[in-house]
């Protein structure tokens, strides 16, 4: 076993001040993920964690890529009879979060998950890699499987069946939505006073913008 009680970093790369914020946290979001990319040291700024409720009824936190934010909120891609889907179909309460460590900065966002439109699954499937379009069609995500020769004979037979034809999206794959009702941003600062800049929704659609203690 290890005491990790001695692991500690000075964080002092920047600050968050409100004369600093834009007033609309997607703003905000945009701003920050540039300037993520910008700086480097993260080698793919659109990894997310989501966190949900199972259907078991213990919360579940995994990792997933970001593939749109716009005004509406924040859309990744899933198969929606994997664990993941279901519990996000029962319960739609969610929670992402973002680690840049390079900047030392995190991004927290409480929200709703939905489907996103067909459209926009139809339209996203098509504009994958052919491997990652078969291996959508491969996988029975989270269910258990007998090995990996399962999906590796699979792939096999299906690369042979779609080598001259397009491949289907299927039905239980596509786009989530989710949309935020609160992002709360923070900023790493020395001596463990960092900065926190949260944004709540109001019923009327204003966002409400509160400093809170590290």
């Amino acid at each position: 076993m290890s005491d990790l009680s001695n692991y500690r970093k000075s964080y002092e790369k920047s600050e968050l001040l409100e004369s600093m914020i834009d007033e609309n946290p997607m703003m905000q979001f945009q701003k920050w993920f540039y300037e993520t990319e910008e700086f480097g040291g993260v080698e793919e700024v659109n990894a997310m964690t989501i966190s949900t409720i199972g259907l078991d009824g213990f919360p579940k936190s995994r990792v997933v890529l970001l593939k749109k934010y716009d005004e509406y909120g924040f859309t990744f891609v899933t198969n929606y009879d994997s664990e993941k889907g279901k519990a996000l179909l029962q319960n739609p309460q969610v929670c992402l979060s973002f680690f840049w460590p390079s900047l030392e900065r995190q991004v927290i966002i409480k929200g709703i998950a939905e489907k996103q439109t067909p459209a926009y699954s139809e339209g996203y499937f098509h504009s994958r890699p052919k491997g990652s379009q078969l291996g959508t069609v491969v996988s029975p995500q989270s269910q258990v499987i007998p090995n990996r020769e399962f999906l590796d004979s699979k792939l096999k037979d299906l690369e042979k069946q779609f080598e001259n034809a397009d491949v289907a999206k299927p039905e239980n794959w596509g786009g989530v939505l989710v949309k935020p009702v609160s992002i709360e941003f923070w900023q790493g600062r020395p001596n463990r006073l960092h900065d926190r800049i949260r944004y709540t929704l109001t019923p009327s659609g204003n966002w409400i913008i509160e400093r809170l203690a590290p």
